[in-house]
């Protein structure tokens, strides 16, 4: 009897531990999702560029637009400032892109340079783990005649969310991490 209770006593602590694991991310799954995380940031940049360039057809905005909106949680929000203000003002995705599209300027350039993370992943109580992205980004807004209207240089951080999430496969159900982004907070606006 007392050798049954052992045996499911250790049967119970490797099933736990196993399923422990599958929660837990290893070296090299961080590694993958770290450069997943990266590349959706990145792709966040160019469809703000492609949003932003005002030679960019309507209908191309807005599948751009879409497919931002798929990069984010669904509450996230991007920060807006500008050199003229002490505030920022924050809109979620799609009401960021269709601002960005109605900006005032014949030209906009939007450039994003130095993007890294600045913190680790942290596993949170509820298994996701969250870190943040920092990026620096150049905006340039142009008149008419080419002449350079506007410029200013924002640091910005993103918030990265990584969630152990389920599907179905053929009748079988597959585990696998997706990566989010969440909101794009102002940290410094300069003139540089």
């Amino acid at each position: 009897m007392k050798k049954t209770i052992i045996s499911l006593v250790v049967a119970l602590f490797i099933v736990g531990g196993a399923m422990a694991q599958e929660n837990e991310l290893s070296f090299e799954r961080k590694q993958a999702i770290d450069s997943l995380a990266l590349e959706k940031v990145r792709d966040l940049s160019k469809y703000i560029k492609i949003a932003g360039s005002k030679t960019t057809p309507w209908s191309e905005a807005n599948r751009v637009i879409d497919r931002a909106e798929e990069l984010f949680m669904s509450d996230a929000e991007i920060g807006v400032s500008s050199l003229s203000s002490n505030q920022v003002q924050y809109y979620k995705v799609r009401k960021y892109f269709e601002r960005l599209m109605r900006l005032n300027y014949d030209q906009v350039e939007i450039d994003w340079y130095n993007i890294e993370y600045v913190s680790d992943l942290q596993r949170q109580p509820d298994g996701t783990y969250v870190g943040v992205i920092t990026i620096f980004q150049t905006f340039r807004g142009y008149d008419k005649e080419g002449g350079l209207v506007y410029k200013d240089t924002t640091k910005k951080d993103i918030t990265v969310y990584v969630k152990r999430k389920e599907t179905q496969i053929g009748g079988r159900t597959i585990g696998f991490w997706d990566v989010l982004l969440g909101d794009m907070r102002v940290k410094e606006t300069t003139n540089k």
